[in-house]
C-alpha cells in the first residue's frame, strides 16, 4: 500500500497537523448544521423549539451506534491497511457499514413504534406530542441515509484522508442551509412544512452526503467489496468488540452532563443557564481537541498495523503535548475574551457572572482533559475499547461528578466550576501516566529526535 498520507512515514507532527486541520472545519460544519436547523426552528415558536429539544437524547442514542461503529471500523481498516491488507480493508468497510445500517434501521424501526409513550416517559407535555411525532416519524424513517456517511467517512479516515470526509460535511451543511428555510416556510408552490420540514431537510442532505460518502469509497479508494458470507461474522465481531464500548462511552457524556444539570438546578435558574451557554462556548474551545482524536486513531491504528508500536506512541507523546500547549494559549485567550462572551450570551448579571466564572476557572483545564481524549482515542487504535470506556467512566462518573458536588458544598455554583476543572486535571496527570506504563510494559523506547 502506498503510503500516500504520510501515515507510515512522514514526519509525525507535520501528519497530524494535516490530518487535524480539515477535521476542524467538518466539526464547524457539523455545529453549523446544529445551529441553523436550531435557529429555524425557533422562528416557529417556543413550543416547535421545545419539541425539538426533546428529541435530542433521543437521536444522540441512535447516532451514538452508528459512531460506536464507525471507531471499530475505522481502527479495524486501518490496521489491514498498515499490513497492506487491501483486499481485507475493503471487506470490513463493507460489513461495517451493513451492520451499521442494520442497527439503526432496528433501533428506528423500534423509535417509530414507540414515539408517543417515550417522549411522554421523558417528560413531554400533550401539546408538544404532535409536533414530536411531525419531526421524528420523517427522522426515523431516513435516519439510514445518514449511518453510510457517517461510517463510511470513518473507513475514509482510515486512510489518512481527513480532507474528503470535511468536505462531504460541508457539502451536507451547506444542502441542509439551502433547503431549511424552503421547506419549514414554504416558498411559492412549496407548502409550509413546519418542524417535519426541518427533518426533510436533514434527510435530503443526509441523501447528499450518501452518494458522495459511496462514490469516494468505491471508485477511488476501492475501499468496499461485496459482503463474504464466510468471513462476515467474525468481521462484525471484531468491529463490534471495538464498536459496542466506544458507543457507550460517547453515550457516558449526556448522562453525566444530565446528572450535572441536575445538581445545577439546585442551585438556581442563573446557575443552569450560564452552564448551558458555556457549554456551547466549550464545544467550540475543544473543536481541535476532537479533530485531533479523529487524527490520532488511524495514525496509530496503521502504525500498530504496520508492527511499529514505536511511532503510535510517539503520535500518542506528541498530540498529548500539543494538547497542554495549545488549550494554555487558548485559555490565555479566554481570560480578556470572557467578560465580553458572558456578555454575549445573557442580559442578566447573575448568568453573566456564573459564566464569565466558568470561562476563566475550567478552560485552564482543559490542556489536561485532552490530554485524556488522546489516551481514549490510542486505547481504540490499540485495540483496548473496554480500558477506554472506563477511562472516560472513571474521568465522569468517579472524578468530575463527585468534585463537582463536593465544590459546590464549599462555595456553591462556582465551587462546582473549580471541582470539574480539578477533576479534569487529575484525570490528565493519570492518563500522562498510564500512558508512560503503556509504552513500558511493550518495552517501547522513545524516539530519538
Amino acid at each position: 500500500m502506498k503510503d500516500k498520507h504520510g501515515l507510515l512515514s512522514g514526519p509525525i507532527d507535520q501528519t497530524l497537523k494535516n490530518m487535524t486541520i480539515p477535521m476542524v472545519f467538518g466539526l464547524v460544519a457539523i455545529l453549523a448544521f446544529n445551529l441553523v436547523d436550531t435557529f429555524f426552528i425557533s422562528l416557529l415558536g417556543t413550543e416547535a423549539l421545545a419539541a425539538v429539544s426533546f428529541t435530542f437524547p433521543i437521536t444522540f442514542a441512535v447516532n451514538c451506534i452508528t459512531m460506536g461503529i464507525g471507531v471499530g471500523i475505522s481502527t479495524g481498516v486501518a490496521r489491514l491497511l498498515g499490513r497492506s491488507a487491501q483486499i481485507d480493508a475493503a471487506r470490513l468497510s463493507g460489513h461495517g457499514l451493513m451492520l451499521a445500517v442494520i442497527l439503526v434501521i432496528a433501533a428506528s424501526a423500534l423509535g417509530l413504534a414507540t414515539i408517543n409513550p417515550l417522549f411522554r416517559m421523558l417528560g413531554a407535555h400533550e401539546n408538544l406530542l404532535p409536533l414530536i411525532h411531525d419531526y421524528m416519524s420523517v427522522w426515523y424513517l431516513t435516519i439510514p441515509l445518514l449511518v453510510i456517511p457517517m461510517a463510511g467517512n470513518s473507513a475514509i479516515r482510515a486512510t489518512g484522508d481527513t480532507k474528503t470526509p470535511a468536505k462531504i460535511m460541508i457539502v451536507a451543511g451547506f444542502i441542509n442551509g439551502l433547503l431549511d428555510p424552503l421547506l419549514i416556510f414554504g416558498l411559492g408552490p412549496i407548502p409550509a412544512l413546519g418542524v417535519k420540514g426541518a427533518a426533510i431537510a436533514s434527510a435530503i442532505s443526509w441523501a447528499g452526503a450518501l452518494v458522495c460518502s459511496l462514490y469516494v469509497l468505491i471508485k477511488r479508494e476501492k475501499l468496499l467489496a461485496w459482503p463474504s458470507p464466510t468471513k462476515i461474522v467474525q468481521d462484525w465481531k471484531d468491529i463490534l468488540a471495538i464498536g459496542t464500548p466506544a458507543a457507550l462511552s460517547n453515550a457516558l457524556n449526556p448522562i453525566s452532563g444530565a446528572i450535572l444539570m441536575t445538581m445545577l438546578a439546585a442551585q438556581g435558574t442563573a446557575a443552569v443557564a450560564a452552564y448551558g451557554a458555556a457549554q456551547r462556548v466549550e464545544s467550540l474551545l475543544l473543536i481541535v481537541m476532537m479533530a485531533l482524536t479523529s487524527a490520532l486513531t488511524p495514525l496509530m491504528a496503521q502504525n500498530f498495523g504496520a508492527n511499529n508500536p514505536t511511532r503510535s506512541f510517539e503520535a500518542l507523546f506528541q498530540a498529548m503535548r500539543f494538547s497542554i500547549l495549545f488549550q494554555f494559549i487558548v485559555f490565555m485567550a479566554m481570560v480578556p475574551l470572557s467578560v465580553p462572551i458572558a456578555a454575549i450570551f445573557s442580559q442578566e448579571p447573575a448568568v453573566q457572572n456564573k459564566l464569565w466564572h466558568y470561562l476563566i476557572v475550567v478552560p485552564v483545564s482543559y490542556g489536561m482533559q485532552g490530554v485524556m481524549m488522546m489516551l481514549v482515542s490510542a486505547l481504540n487504535a490499540m485495540k483496548k475499547p473496554v480500558h477506554a470506556f472506563s477511562m472516560n467512566l472513571i474521568r465522569l462518573f468517579v472524578l468530575l461528578l463527585p468534585m463537582a458536588w463536593f465544590g459546590s458544598l464549599i462555595d456553591g455554583t462556582e465551587g462546582m466550576f473549580i471541582g470539574i476543572a480539578v477533576a479534569n486535571g487529575i484525570t490528565g496527570i493519570f492518563a500522562y501516566l498510564y500512558a508512560v506504563t503503556l509504552r513500558k510494559q511493550m518495552n517501547l523506547e522513545p524516539l530519538k529526535h
